[in-house]
């Protein structure tokens, strides 16, 4: 299984958008609940956020390559879930 991170701001309505998404995913698929996600709020945690390269949040990080940066979908959360469970 690979790692997820995840880069936030608390303030991002897109963020928010994405967080929930990802509530509802879990909901309907129980076994996205073991993966590995770590979220990094860039405010709180830039020790972090400066060593990677990206320029909008939400950005999403697999095995430590980028593969989104920007407003999200939930298609796009739920391809990214797929991705690190293979």
């Amino acid at each position: 299984m690979k790692k997820i991170k995840m880069f936030v701001l608390a303030r991002c309505p897109h963020c928010k958008r994405a967080l929930a998404w990802m509530d509802e995913l879990f909901a309907e698929k129980p076994e996205y609940r073991s993966l590995s996600i770590e979220k990094v709020d860039e405010d709180l945690q830039p020790e972090i956020s400066d060593k990677y390269d990206y320029d909008l949040v939400p950005a999403y990080y697999v095995d430590e390559a980028k593969v989104h940066s920007g407003v999200a979908s939930k298609d796009l959360i739920r391809d990214i879930f797929e991705n690190a469970l293979n």
